[in-house]
């Protein structure tokens, strides 16, 4: 990417790198319009470990190999493919579809303003420097593992109901269906907390007050 991608486009998560919306602040909120990154984001483009930051290509690729200690990247390629790109951003037909999809969330004020850098050459030194990111491949969320019924019973692998054992909220598999099927993400994991808790929890009284009353 691009300086001035970055200023807009790249997201740190966590409320502590983000103290404009953590600390509730309009005026910060606000200042994202203005030229630079955020601190949080310049303090990672300064002493990041998985940051490279370079003036030119040659430099930038140089770096990223430096911290495989393996040449994987051939500069030559990725400068033929980087042109072909910028060609494409003068193109008032462009078929890029990158392109074309910034040039679409540009047409929200909101984002134009604040989310999504203007398209522009990425090799021309004015949009400058040239940043890449190392990315290190992880597993945050499993979304669930435990397989339900309808009451929150845990199944086993036969899908019966194991006695006694019951799941609720992210362990009971809500994840990748539930309240919000596949498009369940963090903001919305509350929702079907509640629900299965209730339901396991209705489900576990219920037992309860049978075998109290077969007793």
């Amino acid at each position: 990417m691009t300086q001035k991608i970055i200023e807009k486009e790249f997201a740190l998560s966590g409320s502590e790198q983000n103290p404009d919306l953590t600390g509730k602040s309009i005026r910060k909120v606000l200042s994202r319009a203005l030229p630079g990154a955020m601190a949080p984001i310049q303090a990672f483009m300064d002493k990041g470990e998985d940051f490279v930051v370079a003036p030119i290509l040659a430099e930038l690729v140089a770096g990223m190999n430096a911290l495989t200690e393996e040449k994987l990247l051939d500069v030559d390629h990725i400068e033929r493919q980087i042109k072909a790109r910028d060609r494409e951003i003068a193109h008032p037909f462009t078929k890029d579809l990158q392109i074309t999809a910034i040039q679409g969330a540009r047409n929200y004020i909101g984002d134009k303003l604040i989310r999504v850098a203007k398209p522009h050459r990425m090799l021309d030194p004015e949009n400058g420097p040239l940043i890449a990111v190392r990315l290190n491949i992880v597993s945050r969320k499993t979304l669930g593992g435990l397989q339900t019924d309808l009451s929150g019973r845990v199944l086993n692998q036969a899908g019966e109901a194991i006695p006694g054992l019951y799941a609720a909220g992210e362990a009971s598999g809500f994840g990748g269906g539930g309240l919000h099927g596949y498009r369940a993400l963090e903001g919305t994991f509350l929702g079907g907390c509640l629900f299965t808790g209730r339901v396991a929890g209705r489900a576990v009284a219920n037992e309860l007050h049978n075998c109290h009353s077969n007793s």
